[in-house]
C-alpha cells in the first residue's frame, strides 16, 4: 500500500521546507499587488463579521453569564460631557455614562482607548498628572467631586490597582491602617476587630487567613493578596468600587473567586470595572461601555452588546476583527 504522506527519512540530500513538494512546507500565502486599485481596496477594508455575530459567534461560547437582572438600581455617579487632555492630546472626548448601585459597569476596548484615564478621574486620580485637564462634569450623589476634597472622595470612590499592592505589615494591619486613617490612630486592635473580619468577610478573604491574621500580607498569594486590596477598599465603607483589570496577573481559578465576589459586591456598592477579557465582560457586567480612541462607541447592557451591537465597530472589535 502507498503511505499517505512521503517518508522524509527517504528523501536524498536536506529537506528544503519552502519547496512545494515538501511535506514540511507551509501552506500558500495569498499575496495581493498593491499597486492594482482593486487589490489595495480589498487590503485596507476591515473585516466584516458574520451577521447576527456575537457572543456564540465570537468567542464567547464557552462564556456563561454569572450574573442575573439586577435587583435594583441607584444611580450613585453621572459622568456627564467628561473630556480628558494630556496635554495637547485628547485621552477622553466627551464621554457620559451613569455609575449605580446594584450593577456592574465595565470598560471595555483596545489599549490607549481612554477607558484607564475614565475610571482614574472618577476618583480625581487623573489631576495628579501634571499635564492632565478635564472638563466636563463628574458627579456623586448629585455633588461635583471637585467640590469634595481629594481624600474623602477617595474613601467614597476606592480603587483596586492591576498589580496587587498590600501594605508591608500583617493582614490584619491592612485593613486596620484604612480604619486607623478614618477615626482614632489610637484605636486598640480589639476594637477594631470587628470592621477587620468584616471587610475580609465581604472579600471572600476572612475563612481563608482567620488564623494567620498577625502573618506578612506579602506572603499570601497573588489572588489572596488581590482579594485583601478589595478588603482593605471596602474597609473605607464606598459608595463606588472601581477595579483597573484586577484579575489580569492572577490565575484562572483565583479570577473565577474575583469574579464572584464583584457580582456579589454589586448590591452593596456600584462597581466600575476595566477589563480587556471580553469573556469576563460578559460573564460578570450588567452594562458595557466600549470605547475607541477616547469616544464612547457604544453603551447597553451586556447581552445586548455581546450579542447585537449597534455600531458596527462594536461588532467588529467584540467579534475579535481588532483588538
Amino acid at each position: 500500500m502507498e503511505p499517505l504522506t512521503p517518508d522524509i527519512s527517504e528523501q536524498k540530500g536536506p529537506m528544503d521546507p519552502f519547496r512545494s513538494d515538501s511535506p514540511l512546507a507551509p501552506p500558500p500565502i495569498r499575496r495581493l499587488k498593491l499597486d492594482d486599485p482593486e487589490a489595495a481596496k480589498e487590503a485596507t477594508e476591515p473585516l466584516t463579521p458574520a451577521a447576527g455575530s456575537g457572543p456564540q459567534q465570537s468567542g464567547f461560547v464557552t462564556a456563561k453569564r454569572s450574573v442575573g437582572a439586577p435587583q435594583f438600581s441607584i444611580r450613585r455617579m453621572e459622568i456627564d460631557g467628561v473630556s480628558v487632555h494630556y496635554g495637547a492630546k485628547e485621552a477622553v472626548k466627551g464621554v457620559s455614562l451613569p455609575v449605580r448601585q446594584g450593577e456592574v459597569l465595565s470598560l471595555i476596548g483596545p489599549s490607549g482607548c481612554g477607558k484607564t484615564t475614565l475610571l482614574r478621574s472618577l476618583n480625581r486620580l487623573t489631576e495628579l498628572t501634571s499635564t492632565a485637564t478635564l472638563t466636563g462634569r463628574i458627579l456623586l450623589d448629585d455633588v461635583d467631586i471637585t467640590e469634595i476634597e481629594p481624600t474623602l472622595l477617595r474613601r467614597r470612590v476606592t480603587m483596586v490597582f492591576q498589580q496587587p499592592n498590600p501594605f508591608p505589615m500583617s493582614v490584619f494591619d491592612n485593613i486596620a491602617y484604612v480604619l486607623r486613617e478614618q477615626g482614632s490612630r489610637r484605636a486598640r486592635k480589639k476594637s477594631l476587630e470587628p470592621k477587620v473580619h468584616s471587610a475580609l468577610d465581604r472579600a471572600g478573604l476572612f475563612e481563608e487567613v482567620k488564623d494567620n491574621l498577625d502573618h506578612p500580607a506579602l506572603k499570601l498569594s497573588g489572588g489572596q493578596q488581590q482579594r485583601l486590596c478589595i478588603a482593605r477598599a471596602l474597609a473605607a465603607e464606598p459608595e463606588v468600587l472601581l477595579l483597573d483589570e484586577p484579575c489580569s496577573a492572577l490565575d484562572p481559578k483565583s479570577t473565577q473567586v474575583i469574579e464572584d465576589l464583584i457580582v456579589k459586591l454589586r448590591d452593596d456598592v456600584a462597581v466600575v470595572i476595566v477589563t480587556h477579557n471580553l469573556q469576563q465582560a460578559y460573564r460578570i457586567a450588567d452594562h458595557v461601555a466600549f470605547m475607541y480612541l477616547g469616544d464612547l462607541v457604544e453603551y447597553n447592557s451586556a447581552t445586548a452588546l455581546f450579542g447585537s451591537p449597534r455600531e458596527q465597530r462594536t461588532q467588529e472589535y467584540v467579534s475579535g476583527a481588532f483588538g
